[in-house]
């Protein structure tokens, strides 16, 4: 992904669903479907805000009996791959308003006499397509999780197919990745300020409803509409945040929770993207420690002192002149922008090596090859706007907190006290964003703290979640268990071949957590020859691989 923002539950006027995909809400389901005993919408343990209880479940009881019609979800794709469309309240408060589209999916247990019931997927954001879940993860989980589960995968609200939003951003809009400068101040501003105009604008009535809060209902739907009474679930990145609001909104709803790269409940949001910039401090000093023990490999120097100076001399340097590499001019500050690199060394070196001898008139080593992207089946993007991963995101993380600054000056000086703490993104992360001059969300944030039974799934070195995240969320989710990956790179960790997917999988199909945290150790970092590409990682919050 470019810089840019993955997204989840987004912003922008709510465009019409593609028909050929998810056919509309049918008045009648197959026959097993319309067997099953009605089950019904409760109201969240906390945060109903209008209506008594049993005047709300009333209230949304009609969505509870919706009876999606199933039909396969594209040519291209396998026939047990089935999509519909149902529909949920726009506002939970006025359930008998305005509907949106919601997208689901499907691929059935592959054992019906072992079958446990639905485990629900969200890919991350905010603002990730989660359509194609069942496929896509769908392929890397063992045969005894698919024996148990129906895959179920969504696009959460105003994300890819259900009711997608656009801003209607231009190219220069949606690059965020801004540090900060004097000579710029005023432009990014401005900037931020166009952008939550623009947003405005063409989502002035549904922008309020577009959070994580709402989305965790959204899911409460969808599992009535199944017909279940519990919902199991696996969220990567943004969705462990997902995942722990509805915990906290359904806790006697959730069956086995697995959250995989969590976020920190108490950095929503602005302390997520300064996260980036402490995390990326301590990775950046192994980076050096690892690149001078094979100076002979990278040339960047036998120490870690000389590693760093060279790579800061190189900054410098591409700030005064940009280094073309493959085509692409890298100013000091593109470099910085790349900060989730230096938690794969190996790849780091490799970049960082690549760019030094760019920038002094010698041929660079041919870049490593890089995995294909994650492709969308043809049916999954059409339709959906342009900027549709960036408007959702900003809807969510402006939308979900009321914390955000609304004085711009606070941002200038928060950037100009973080370069100097964390030099390497300290000011990208703190700088001034959309979330200064937008609205108030329906509702302030969720306030997690929970005795509900999950299993949380965090890498030591995770670019985008850095460990210090994960643990965060551990403390909150007091009936939770925490497996460390030590030495584990990249964000995302289970059906990647970690030590911890045995745990994952023991509790997906035993429904047995450990009985303390635990950590276990994966394979160390390579170098050069043996280099290999970080994983595609779950979409959110930027793509931790590097362009160089």
């Amino acid at each position: 992904m470019r810089n840019r923002i993955a997204p989840v539950v987004a912003l922008a006027a709510v465009a019409a669903l593609v028909p050929a995909l998810t056919p509309a809400v049918a008045v009648a389901g197959t026959r097993a479907e319309a067997a099953r005993p009605p089950v019904t919408i409760p109201p969240p343990t906390a945060g109903a805000r209008t209506a008594k209880p049993a005047t709300e479940a009333a209230a949304l009881a009609p969505f509870a009996r919706q009876k999606p019609r199933w039909s396969r979800c594209d040519a291209q794709a396998p026939a047990e791959f089935e999509c519909a469309t149902i529909e949920v309240p726009l506002d939970y408060a006025r359930p008998d308003g305005r509907r949106l589209d919601l997208a689901i999916s499907r691929v059935k247990a592959t054992s019906p006499r072992d079958r446990h019931g639905v485990l629900l997927i969200n890919p991350g954001g905010p603002g990730g397509q989660g359509l194609d879940m069942p496929l896509y993860i769908g392929a890397q989980l063992p045969d005894t999780v698919k024996r148990r589960y129906d895959l179920i995968g969504f696009d959460p609200r105003g994300v890819g197919q259900s009711s997608p939003v656009s801003c209607g951003l231009n190219a220069e809009e949606m690059d965020w990745q801004r540090p900060y400068k004097a000579a710029t101040w005023d432009k990014d501003v401005r900037w931020a300020r166009t952008v939550a105009e623009k947003c405005r604008a063409r989502n002035g009535a549904v922008l309020p409803h577009l959070t994580t809060r709402n989305t965790a209902r959204d899911m409460d739907v969808v599992r009535a509409v199944l017909g279940e009474k519990k919902i199991s679930y696996l969220g990567y990145s943004y969705g462990t945040y997902l995942g722990a609001v509805y915990t906290q909104l359904f806790p006697r709803r959730a069956d086995r929770f697995v959250l995989d790269s969590a976020v920190d409940p108490a950095r929503i949001w602005r302390g997520m993207f300064q996260v980036w910039a402490e995390g990326a401090e301590p990775a950046f000093t192994r980076w050096t420690r690892w690149t001078a023990e094979r100076d002979a490999a990278y040339g960047l120097g036998d120490t870690p002192d000389e590693v760093r100076t060279a790579f800061w001399d190189l900054v410098a340097r591409a700030d005064r002149d940009p280094v073309d590499l493959d085509g692409r001019l890298w100013t000091g500050d593109a470099i910085r922008a790349e900060r989730a690199l230096f938690f794969y060394p190996a790849y780091a070196a490799d970049a960082v090596a690549r760019l030094k001898a760019a920038a002094e008139g010698r041929t660079p080593a041919p870049a490593p090859a890089t995995a294909p992207d994650r492709a969308l089946l043809p049916s999954f993007a059409r339709a959906v706007p342009e900027d549709n991963m960036d408007a959702s995101f900003w809807s969510v993380v402006c939308g979900d907190t009321r914390a955000w600054p609304r004085d711009p000056e606070q941002y200038r000086r928060d950037a100009l006290r973080d370069k100097a703490a964390y030099p390497l993104y300290g000011d990208f992360a703190s700088h001034i964003k959309p979330c200064a001059f937008w609205g108030n969300g329906s509702e302030p944030a969720t306030r997690i703290g929970n005795t509900v039974r999950a299993l949380v799934l965090q890498n030591e070195w995770d670019s985008q979640t850095p460990l210090v995240s994960g643990q965060g969320l551990r403390r909150v989710m007091k009936g939770a268990r925490m497996v460390t990956v030590l030495d584990g790179e990249g964000h995302g960790v289970y059906g990647s071949g970690s030590c911890a997917d045995a745990t994952a999988t023991a509790y997906l199909t035993t429904g047995r957590l450990p009985a303390l945290d635990t950590t276990c150790r994966t394979a160390p970092a390579r170098a050069r020859g043996d280099l290999r590409l970080p994983p595609r990682a779950p979409q959110g919050l930027p793509d931790p691989r590097s362009r160089f």
